[in-house]
């Protein structure tokens, strides 16, 4: 039923598209040379030679749109994912349209046209599919449009695969139940049961409408794995497999290919292509000369109160570990008073430190006493953006208890990270900061880094003690 529905909506999605392809040209016609601020003088072709445009132009958007994967079932996907395929297909449409302009010799087709159109097409299709979106995933709630599932193993990752539909209802799944050789009947995990033995996919495949069947087996049973897959595809039923492993491995996992043997890297860390290290370097040299350039009067009334308030040196060097565990002296404003070294390395900052002084708590409020970072970033210690350095007693201390955690020195570290913005710096979880730092070293973006500026500027720092 599933796929009968999904075929239909695919149509459906199709024609609106085209209905907006068509709307957004006429409407930017309109615009352009008809409406109350238009120049007809710029019309250098007839209302029907414009129009005929449309031939070519609603199927070559389509084409663009499915190469670009719009039509692909979304019911996980993300809003804003979503979103910036419609803007990417869409730009790549305009590119196309005035290469076909040039191409095809029409000097004196309205370029103004072209770029009404690209504008309104990409903003009512993200209206469009904000409006499916929302509309399907009311349905959903109420309980049409599901796709059935059952689950095959009982093991942490069925844990964690049932926790998430459960937690997302406009999603639409609903499962049926789970297969297992090794827990009781009737067990129940959060409203699902254990309904049978692994052996009853035969009985239960043929008479049961299902949708999906989602492989969740423990390790100790991967032995069972092939024999489950083959008769979960004589039975035609969509199979999907979800490792009982996923700690190990990244959300989107880089996988290659030995001459036919596929190979699963364990992280997938994008800033080692080169490409991507550089255009990140020459963001991070630009931005931090001209940070240091518009901020030095400030910095330099900021040195003063620093000298004038206690006794010490105006910058406070601390040792930290950056890039492929490399030791760097991290540099910032001094906010407390002079004290042993010793001293300094039992603990970090918490809430009302007694050891703050008065001008350094203002300036750790608003995070002033980081500007000095820019010198760091300036000599390639570190990155605009982000995991946050730690000192290597802390280093040796985390990455015995927290698994995964020296992957964070695989870049370099930053001035503001993932974590900082959600909250997490200071006496915060370490668990939940490394939690954060790793989405952002497996998921980086040069977007990703902008939109971790934009929301440094916007929120700030939380917990700055």
């Amino acid at each position: 039923m599933i796929k009968e529905n999904q075929k239909y909506f695919n149509r459906l999605h199709v024609i609106f598209d085209a209905l907006i392809v068509a709307g957004s040209y006429f409407l930017g016609f309109f615009l352009k040379f008809e409406g109350p601020f238009a120049d007809r003088s710029t019309l250098a072709y007839t209302p029907e030679f414009y129009f005929s445009v449309l031939y070519y132009l609603i199927p070559g958007y389509l084409i663009i749109y499915y190469m670009n994967r719009m039509y692909a079932p979304k019911r996980t996907q993300r809003l804003e994912a979503e979103l910036a395929k419609v803007f990417e297909a869409n730009v790549i449409g305009a590119i196309a349209f005035m290469v076909c302009i040039t191409a095809f010799k029409i000097p004196d087709f309205s370029r103004g046209l072209i770029a009404l159109f690209c504008i309104l097409n990409t903003i009512f299709a993200f209206v469009e599919r904000c409006i499916i979106r929302t509309v399907l995933r009311k349905i959903r709630r109420k309980g049409y449009n599901l796709k059935h599932i059952l689950v095959v193993g009982y093991s942490r990752a069925a844990e964690e695969y049932i926790d998430r539909i459960n937690d997302n209802p406009q999603w639409g799944y609903m499962i049926r139940g789970i297969l297992d050789d090794n827990i009781p009947r009737s067990t129940t995990y959060k409203g699902v049961k254990v309904i049978g033995r692994i052996d009853n996919l035969d009985v239960i495949l043929p008479a049961s409408r299902l949708d999906e069947i989602a492989v969740t087996l423990p390790l100790s049973d991967y032995d069972k794995l092939a024999d489950i897959v083959s008769r979960c595809e004589k039975s035609g039923v969509h199979t999907k497999f979800i490792p009982d492993y996923s700690s190990l491995i990244p959300n989107r996992p880089y996988t290659e290919e030995l001459d036919g043997l596929p190979v699963i890297n364990i992280r997938y860390v994008p800033l080692t292509n080169t490409v991507n290290a550089l255009i990140k370097r020459i963001f991070d040299l630009v931005f931090s000369l001209i940070g240091i350039i518009i901020l030095s009067p400030l910095m330099l009334v900021l040195a003063i109160i620093v000298k004038c308030s206690s006794r010490g040196p105006v910058i406070f060097k601390q040792e930290r570990v950056g890039l492929h565990n490399k030791i760097f002296n991290m540099y910032k404003f001094r906010t407390m008073r002079m004290q042993a070294a010793e001293e300094e390395k039992k603990a970090w900052t918490v809430k009302d430190d007694p050891r703050v002084t008065g001008p350094g708590r203002v300036m750790r409020k608003f995070n002033l006493d980081e500007l000095p970072q820019l010198f760091n970033i300036l000599k390639g210690d570190m990155s605009i953006v982000g995991p946050r350095p730690e000192r290597p007693q802390f280093v040796e201390q985390f990455k015995e208890e927290i698994p995964r955690y020296m992957i964070k020195h695989q870049v370099r570290p930053g001035l503001t990270g993932w974590a900082q913005v959600k909250g997490f710096r200071g006496d915060t979880s370490i668990h939940k900061r490394i939690s954060c730092d790793l989405y952002y070293i497996e998921n980086w973006t040069f977007g990703f880094d902008i939109k971790i500026m934009l929301l440094t500027i916007i929120k700030g720092f939380k917990n700055a003690y």
